[in-house]
């Protein structure tokens, strides 16, 4: 079965057999489509109700 996941820091639809999974130490599970995505959450810890390019920042403004 074929399953697909929403990014967990742009809140985009990950296709399958794309996408990164990223595991932290506690078990959760963090799915990201992009490189883009994965820096600015656990790199730059940015935000993401503060980025126009997300689907949380139209639902905050």
């Amino acid at each position: 079965m074929v399953v697909s996941h929403k990014c967990s820091f742009c809140g985009g639809d990950i296709p399958p057999a794309t996408g990164m999974m990223h595991v932290r130490n506690d078990g959760t599970i963090l799915w990201f489509c992009s490189s883009k995505c994965r820096k600015y959450m656990l790199n730059f810890k940015k935000d993401a109700k503060k980025l126009k390019w997300t689907t949380s920042y139209s639902r905050v403004r």
